[in-house]
């Protein structure tokens, strides 16, 4: 596969990731609105929290709608950049996987903001994952897209790739003649 059908293919994969956030989302709405369901009891269950997050991860910058605005135009654009500049090679793949869920993360929760702002005068995300056992924040599919890629990045970062992947995996190592 060449280097822009594999772009095509990512830029599909974050039209289907963020589908998926979208549905299970209104399937929450929809379905969650009378109750929780408990999956494994006092460990996780599904549980609406619809309104009650307009801010990032933990709460924080409640109401920042058009700080959210600029910073996820500014990660949809830097994203796609990396992604169209990276080389399309097996080594790097796993950095193009945790790229395409940042992408669909920041596209999902933003795609929700924005139609909630819109219809209710106010941003915010709708949630229904609750790990009970922990206390853990409510979340949602695309948190777990932005989360999962993060940790995988960094891992990758620090175990895997070598200073030199990052000039090969953006283009920057051109082969030269000797």
């Amino acid at each position: 596969m060449n280097k822009n059908k594999f772009f095509v293919f990512e830029l599909i994969a974050v039209l289907f990731l963020v589908s998926l956030d979208l549905i299970t989302k209104q399937m929450a709405v929809k379905y969650l609105s009378s109750g929780s369901i408990d999956i494994i009891p006092k460990v996780f269950s599904l549980t609406l929290l619809e309104g009650g997050n307009s801010g990032a991860a933990f709460g924080l910058f409640q109401g920042g709608f058009w700080m959210f605005t600029v910073v996820t135009v500014l990660v949809i654009f830097a994203v796609i950049f990396v992604l169209k500049k990276m080389v399309f090679q097996k080594k790097y793949l796993p950095a193009h996987v945790t790229l395409v869920l940042i992408l669909a993360g920041a596209l999902g929760n933003f795609a929700d903001r924005t139609v909630t702002m819109i219809k209710y005068g106010h941003s915010y995300v709708i949630d229904f994952l609750y790990f009970e056992l922990i206390n853990f924040p409510i979340f949602n599919i695309a948190d777990c897209y932005v989360t999962i890629s993060a940790i995988g990045m960094l891992l990758f970062v620090v175990f895997y790739y070598k200073d030199e992947d990052f000039d090969i995996m953006l283009g920057r190592v051109k082969n030269e003649i000797k």
